[in-house]
């Protein structure tokens, strides 16, 4: 055993380092509580010469106050009055340190489970962590959190040490033992850690020095093994990526500031802003102070641009050059850790954060919820609750710029947000979801669009009214069909030409080849959109009866039909829709027969300004259809375009 080191002052000026421009390699320290992180810390200071002046001097003196001639390093943290009131560290805290090789940031991520939160966000800023397992105890419930939380974060550099290597006598056997228990652990979730040191943080062995107790290991100390890890590299091989902080007018100018996340910008560059999709040249790279020959930008520049149009550009949007954009989507993946003491729920809204991005999201799915001390696939998946991992699926009401977390280490984590406070945290996946940006645009080449030679009005005016997209939406048995099919014998009965598009029917012809998955939902209704459209266009009244659960897609739909679209809320509660149940889909639904049902598994988002709502709970069939008969004529009627001669020289204007 080494021999305890006696306490000395050390004078040193390395704490000031903290402020140098070297390289600097951040590590997070995480592991069980009680399994000795503290210790590990300030041993580190000491043995590398890091401790602030005086700081020895008070660390002997209260060991002596407490009766022992036992230097606990755990008091170097007791900086912080709380800690010793508690005796437990309560936020993550950042200490500087360094070796002969470079300098060093210890992020203290607590152990103790009421300190997750502070533990991800240290570890989501490190370039490596230290695993600290007791030696005595093994891998225990925090040690498996934790690791899983290194991986959800995606950390390469892990080194495990197993600490108290000298309440085991410095067994070799008892640290071979714990290291194919941490090993075996990390395997299942995909971690091989870099290095597996036994150590005794409390009297130095392995830490700088090797000590003389444990000459039967010859790997690295660990200081070596810190020295040994690799600065994160900047990613500027990877595609640009420009997030807008803010616009400033300055002196005439019109300056983007953001910060360069991947990428090389240059002066004379071609920028696209996602997801507006808007171009412009790059005319000028402006920083601080001034520097007119400043032509380009790498990773980790916060910048400013001028460009050579005035382009539509705010907080959030991403800057990229044409070729390689961000992928453009309004449902995407996610591998959560979730915090809030309310538990994430299907159909909930929070907004996350990414880069300067910020947007509300609902819950689409909870497609899985995983027991991180066996890493088994709970069975329950209707919430997510406080400390839980999980992958989910979430969906915006508009198009968002996504990079998914393996193209982009930067973007692709999220923080998501309930109210103003932290509720947990991720990262991004799109596996099973295309970019919509390729989505939108035409596969074909070499097609152009043929201006047809009869317009709107004068179809309308031939057919004595206007045409029009009347969408129904609500949950299934809301009645929609039922409507539909009574609104448009009653518009025929009229002489209206009308049409009704069901969404059984066309799912029997047109769109057989798609299924219920949240993709093929998203494509159904905008092959819908789009035929509805065109018949609108020709005058017809097209009654819709689908449910379309996103509002994002319903708003896809009213794109395609621009000012002929009317969205016509069905609306009655789930407990009425399931009662009538008319084609037994909530019955098969209970009984697991069907997934991603409506209302049951799968999220319904109710229209937030409909034009017109109709209470199919609390009204007949015969009030409803006279409620919507009426508001239909009332879009429907030609207006300035009936009877009279002038009406009609203005139609003839319109033809081409």
């Amino acid at each position: 055993m080494s021999a305890e080191p006696a306490i000395k002052i050390v004078k040193s000026d390395k704490v000031k380092r903290k402020q140098s421009t070297h390289q600097q390699l951040r590590v997070v320290i995480v592991g069980h509580v009680d399994h000795g992180k503290s210790t590990l810390i300030g041993r580190l200071l000491y043995d590398t010469n890091s401790l602030p002046e005086g700081k020895a001097e008070e660390i002997e003196a209260i060991c002596k106050r407490r009766g022992t001639d036992v230097v606990e390093w755990s008091f170097v943290l007791d900086a912080f009055q709380a800690e010793r009131d508690q005796a437990i560290t309560i936020d993550s805290t950042q200490i500087w340190f360094s070796t002969d090789h470079r300098d060093y940031v210890i992020i203290d991520a607590p152990g103790h489970r009421e300190f997750l939160k502070n533990m991800i966000s240290g570890a989501a800023a490190a370039d490596a962590a230290i695993l600290v397992v007791d030696g005595s105890e093994g891998v225990q419930e925090q040690t498996r959190r934790h690791a899983y939380l290194l991986h959800l974060l995606g950390l390469q550099q892990i080194a495990v040490v197993v600490n108290k290597m000298d309440m085991v006598k410095h067994d070799p056997e008892a640290f071979e033992n714990v290291s194919r228990e941490v090993r075996d652990y990390l395997h299942t979730i995909g971690v091989t850690p870099r290095f597996i040191i036994p150590i005794s943080a409390r009297h130095g062995d392995m830490i700088a020095g090797r000590g003389d107790s444990m000459d039967w290991y010859s790997g690295k100390t660990l200081i070596e093994v810190l020295d040994s890890f690799e600065n994160a590299t900047l990613p500027v091989s990877r595609p640009l990526r420009f997030p807008v902080q803010d616009v400033y007018r300055f002196q005439e100018k019109r300056i983007i500031v953001g910060r360069v996340e991947s990428g090389i910008l240059r002066k004379g560059d071609r920028l696209m802003f996602s997801p507006g999709n808007e171009e412009a040249t790059v005319t000028s790279i402006e920083v601080w102070p001034e520097d007119k020959d400043k032509v380009e930008a790498r990773p980790g520049e916060a910048i400013g641009i001028t460009l050579d149009q005035r382009l539509f550009v705010e907080r959030g949007h991403i800057g990229s050059h044409t070729k390689n954009p961000p992928m453009l989507s309004n449902v995407f993946r996610s591998s959560i850790f979730w915090l809030s003491q309310k538990a994430l729920r299907v159909g909930n809204s929070y907004k996350i954060r990414y880069g300067s991005h910020e947007a509300m999201v609902t819950v689409q799915s909870i497609d899985k919820v995983i027991d991180t001390q066996d890493l088994a696939d709970q069975a329950d998946k209707s919430e997510v609750k406080r400390n839980t991992v999980a992958e989910i699926t979430l969906r915006a009401r508009d198009l968002l710029p996504i990079d998914p977390y393996v193209d982009n280490e930067r973007l692709g984590r999220i923080v998501i947000y309930e109210g103003y406070d932290i509720a947990g945290g991720g990262v991004i996946s799109m596996e099973g979801y295309a970019d919509q940006r390729r989505r939108r645009a035409p596969k074909s080449e070499n097609i152009h669009k043929v201006e047809h030679l009869l317009n709107h009005d004068v179809r309308a005016k031939r057919a004595g009214h206007r045409g029009g997209v009347f969408w129904f939406t609500g949950l299934s048995g809301s009645g929609k069909s039922t409507l539909a099919m009574a609104v448009e014998k009653a518009l025929f009965e009229k002489g209206h030409a009308t049409y009704v598009l069901d969404g059984d029917n066309i799912r029997h012809g047109l769109n057989r080849d798609l299924g219920f998955s949240p993709k093929d939902r998203s494509e159904n209704i905008r092959r819908i959109g789009h035929v509805a459209a065109l018949m609108a266009d020709a005058g017809v009244v097209v009654i819709s009866a689908f449910i379309s659960p996103y509002r994002a897609d319903r708003e896809r739909a009213r794109s395609a039909a621009q000012d002929r679209f009317n969205e016509i809320y069905i609306s009655a509660d789930i407990d009425t829709c399931e009662k009538r149940d008319p084609k037994g889909l909530y019955k098969k639904a209970r009984a697991g027969e069907i997934k991603d049902f409506t209302g049951i598994d799968s999220p319904y988002e109710k229209p937030e300004n409909p034009e017109l709502i109709v209470d199919s709970a609390r009204q007949d069939v015969e009030t409803c259809v006279e409620q919507i008969v009426a508001y239909i004529e009332r879009q429907i009627a030609l207006g300035d375009l009936a009877g009279d001669g002038k009406g009609r020289e203005q139609v003839l204007d319109y033809v081409v």
